[in-house]
């Protein structure tokens, strides 16, 4: 049994605007399952193809107040797509921001609700990634980050060293899950986390007590009206193991 990363949550004050942006960035569909959710995907895609990990916008009050450790790369293709992304995204509503990256050949940019996330410059290996070049976490043990993840999830570890890993779904398409070594600590609840969920026909209840046994840990609030589990991976960061689909 292994569960699927099938989409990232992101907590926005407003989730219709938020995805309008996103959308636009990524040229995928936008829908929206109830109030307050805004769902976004590929146009024609089929869940859970995984070609594509999709994106849920909640509406949640309260402002971001520090830097957000999930954040998206974006893949380019050439050095003339990287700048003619840059300039569009600035039009939309995107700014560049400083968040100590130094002299680098890739650009750190905010969406309009200021999370962080990347323009990279072209890179091989991205190339047949989609919109979407990587899923990055920052963390303290990429190594230890990669033997929770691979082991959770039916994506293959491709590299690991002390101060990153890699991992893509086993079927080698769409985006990459990449760990990066942050000292900086966790200090409040991930404004940006991933959502995983199983196959159809499994069993939810064993998977969550797999992910557990794997290191996982409950995050401590009251989940008695949810109809998916709130999970932490070994390093706290908050994770939601969704119904079987």
């Amino acid at each position: 049994m292994a569960t699927r990363l099938v989409q990232i949550n992101m907590k926005a004050l407003d989730d219709s605007a938020l995805g309008r942006f996103w959308a636009e960035v990524l040229g995928w569909g936008i829908d929206s399952e109830a109030p307050g959710v805004t769902n976004l995907e590929p146009v024609g895609f089929s869940y859970p193809d995984p070609s594509a990990v999709c994106i849920d916008l909640i509406a949640h009050p309260e402002p971001k107040t520090v830097k957000n450790r999930v954040h998206l790369d974006l893949a380019t293709t050439s050095a003339a797509h990287q700048a003619e992304l840059i300039e569009r995204l600035t039009g939309l509503g995107a700014t560049p921001v400083d968040i100590g990256q130094g002299d680098v050949p890739f650009t750190v940019m905010a969406d309009p609700e200021g999370n962080e996330f990347c323009v990279l410059e072209p890179r091989e290996m991205y190339l047949d990634t989609g919109p979407i070049a990587t899923v990055v976490v920052d963390c303290a043990d990429p190594r230890e980050m990669a033997r929770f993840w691979g082991a959770a999830t039916d994506w293959t570890v491709h590299a690991v060293a002390d101060d990153h890993a890699t991992l893509r779904s086993s079927k080698g398409v769409g985006p990459y899950l990449e760990f990066v070594r942050n000292p900086d600590p966790k200090t409040v609840w991930n404004r940006v986390h991933l959502d995983v969920a199983p196959c159809t026909g499994d069993d939810m209840a064993a998977e969550a007590e797999r992910l557990r046994a794997l290191g996982a840990t409950d995050p401590g609030i009251d989940q008695s009206e949810l109809h998916w589990t709130v999970l932490s991976d070994p390093e706290g960061n908050e994770f939601c193991l969704l119904t079987p689909r």
